[in-house]
């Protein structure tokens, strides 16, 4: 176990530390529910539902795993799970997505300066990279304290927006009949929430993982779990609501929240706009740190330089763009995790009283 391992952690925390891990960019921003939810229509409902219980599902294996191993880092969990070859594909999977996913964060904070500050987007991004870099150089416990602060702002800034959108605008038929004119991230709504899940989990699993042997208990791995799960889906569904009663208005926009936001006041507009870059910073620095973790084969002495590096060539590539990170990397990398998915749900078929035994 890392020196640098938080002890004893609540369900609260581990809940919101697998919240935070998750809204980044794409969730707070609602990139990310406009096209894997709100584009499907009424049909996003049962999306969301069908991703709640995929993210307590998995989320709780995941934990359990990780602490029946005494998992220091995600790959201990993929290799279990997946085996040796199948895992190996997994890991490097998940480890090219983490370096992606850091870009992606870099390049939404760019964002976030560009259309709500005026100023360069080389701004946002330089800041992302030092506010993350500075973080994971502290270790997983800074990561985590640095996200479960972050989390119950964004949560409750979250749903008072998207209330007031949704009472602003309720949803009408006329909504719910452009959504057919929309494309969204998969062929339909299943595929899709199955790729949200995926894709998400690919990111939080690095964080996931080394959080399992730290938990008071493994019925705090279950009640974190859950209220993790539940924080996230009843935030998914405030934002479809949201973005779909203002879809003509926010179908061709970055950032739908932030333009909801607007319409309160310019001063929740700015508001938000800082909250969402603190939701971006805090999918950052789970990536850095997951990716960092992994490369394992670099000497500790040379931690540092490894952090740095990794931050300077996300920054670089990082100007490829967030909406185009958004659109096919993480489609893409979803539907390589449902390995991942199925490796875990065989274990845990298999070996189940094992792993719950030596997670006691």
């Amino acid at each position: 176990m890392d020196k640098d391992s938080p002890e004893r952690l609540s369900s609260l925390k581990i809940a919101a530390t697998y919240i935070g891990t998750i809204v980044g960019a794409g969730f707070a921003s609602g990139q990310e529910v406009l096209q894997f939810f709100s584009a499907y229509g009424i049909l996003g409902i049962s999306g969301i539902a069908l991703a709640t219980v995929l993210f307590f599902l998995f989320g709780y294996l995941i934990l359990t795993i990780g602490r029946a191993l005494s998992a220091t880092a995600y790959v201990e969990v993929v290799r279990f799970s997946n085996g040796r070859y199948i895992g190996t594909i997994i890991d490097l999977i998940i480890t090219i997505f983490l370096f992606g996913a850091l870009a992606a964060m870099i390049a939404g904070a760019g964002a976030i300066f560009d259309e709500q500050f005026q100023l360069s987007p080389w701004f946002g991004t330089v800041l992302m990279a030092l506010l993350s870099l500075l973080t994971v150089v502290r270790g997983i416990e800074g990561v985590i304290n640095a996200i479960s602060y972050v989390v119950p702002i964004l949560l409750l800034t979250v749903l008072v927006i998207a209330i007031y959108g949704i009472y602003r605008n309720p949803i009408t038929l006329e909504d719910i009949e452009l959504t057919k004119s929309l494309v969204g991230a998969a062929p339909n709504w299943i595929i899709a929430s199955l790729n949200y899940v995926s894709f998400n989990l690919v990111i939080a699993v690095a964080i996931l993982a080394p959080m399992g042997p730290n938990a008071q208990s493994q019925k705090n791995l279950f009640w974190g779990a859950l209220f993790g799960a539940l924080g996230l889906g009843l935030g998914i569904l405030a934002m479809y609501f949201a973005v779909l009663s203002n879809i003509s208005e926010v179908a061709s926009v970055k950032v739908p929240m932030i333009y909801i936001a607007s319409l309160l006041s310019p001063f929740v507009q700015l508001f938000f706009a800082i909250v969402l870059f603190s939701a971006v910073f805090s999918t950052a620095v789970s990536n850095l740190y997951g990716f960092v973790s992994r490369m394992t084969f670099i000497n500790s002495r040379f931690r540092i330089w490894l952090i740095i590096l990794t931050t300077v060539a996300a920054f670089i590539f990082s100007q490829v763009g967030f909406s185009n990170l958004v659109k096919y990397l993480y489609p893409a990398v979803g539907y390589g995790g449902f390995l991942f998915f199925a490796g875990l749900l065989y274990v845990w078929m298999f070996k189940r009283k094992i792993i719950l035994n030596s997670a006691k």
